[in-house]
């Protein structure tokens, strides 16, 4: 499954970072290094994942001439600074998901790495598994006919410690970012940027959103529609609607799962099944395999979560965020939305 001998550095040494090493060497690929601020943790860290370097600090990281591209696995607040650290060292990134904290943070992410000529993407896994490429198969058969809408659903009660990430403004907390980005980063990629956004929600009083029930109007008079929270459990699935018919996305949308093709001649009446490769994680391996073809093809981005597309997401959430905290709805073509 290797594409060439890269070499990956992690950064940060928490709970995705775990899971992202676990795949990537399952997969066969190359893991130099971890760092981590406290070198006991990035040592631990080191110790069980079998990585031969750690080290307790960023810049020993970007430094290490063994290492070829940077996973940026820690809180969107800290994202832009780490992943420009490392662009500025000439190392590529892959900056999980959401991006950042805000555009302009993913727009100097984006300006620096087009500046050193150096590769960047935006870890939005699920669009590398197997089940969002065969969506896009079946889109460009024409299974469905024109596709006039997206509608996801992802819920999940997450930790509600004061002490802990998901509540915590300073470390990036809310729904939106951490869940509701899924279903936005999908329409998106289906549907194009939206010209207008309607958001209502609920935030705590430190302004951290938990939940918010987002229509987005996009061009050609299609739609999409997300709804989200944190603090309750509920579905997480999803459907593309076309003019000829529609795909229902298992639960949960965002990962590696199954859907069904409809037809609408034939309401309620399955035509297609596909089911998923038996994967022995996640999947985040497959967008490490997209960053490595990419960097040995000599790109510098992903066709298929290119960095523009990257920071209008992040122009979308905070948007939505704005709206969800205020109570205000948007103006069409609010002020940031467009690129």
């Amino acid at each position: 499954m290797r594409t060439g001998g890269i070499r990956w550095g992690i950064l940060g040494a928490g709970k995705i970072a775990q899971v992202f090493v676990a795949e990537l060497r399952a997969a066969g690929l190359l893991v130099s290094a971890v760092a981590a601020r406290d070198p006991d943790r990035a040592a631990r860290f080191a110790r069980e994942t079998g990585i031969p370097v750690s080290y307790g600090s960023y810049e020993q990281l970007v430094d290490d001439p063994a290492v070829d591209v940077v996973y940026v696995a820690t809180p969107q607040p800290f994202h832009a600074d780490q992943a420009i650290l490392a662009i500025e060292a000439g190392k590529a990134v892959l900056v999980e998901k959401s991006f950042t904290d805000d555009a302009p943070s993913a727009q100097r992410i984006v300006d620096a790495a087009r500046r050193r000529s150096v590769f960047a993407m935006e870890a939005m896994w699920t669009r590398f598994l197997p089940t969002c490429a065969e969506i896009r198969a079946e889109l460009a058969r024409g299974s469905i006919g024109e596709v006039r809408g997206v509608v996801t659903h992802h819920f999940q009660k997450l930790n509600a410690s004061p002490t802990g990430r998901h509540y915590d403004p300073a470390l990036g907390g809310g729904a939106v970012a951490d869940l509701g980005v899924y279903g936005i980063s999908l329409a998106f990629h289906l549907l194009g940027a939206p010209h207008e956004i309607v958001a209502p929600g609920n935030a705590t009083p430190a302004g951290v959103d938990t939940s918010a029930s987002v229509l987005m109007r996009h061009d050609q008079g299609r739609t999409s529609t997300t709804l989200t929270a944190m603090n309750t459990p509920g579905p997480n699935g999803a459907a593309v609607i076309g003019t000829d018919g529609w795909i229902e996305i298992d639960p949960y949308f965002f990962g590696s799962t199954g859907f069904t093709v409809y037809d609408a001649g034939r309401p309620g009446s399955p035509v297609r099944r596909f089911e998923p490769p038996a994967l022995p994680g996640r999947g985040m391996h497959f967008q490490a395999l997209e960053v490595e073809r990419r960097m040995l093809e000599g790109a510098l981005e992903s066709p298929l979560m290119p960095l523009d597309e990257s920071v209008a997401v992040m122009r979308a959430l905070d948007e939505i965020r704005r709206q969800v905290v205020t109570g205000s709805a948007s103006r069409p073509e609010p002020a940031g939305l467009r690129p």
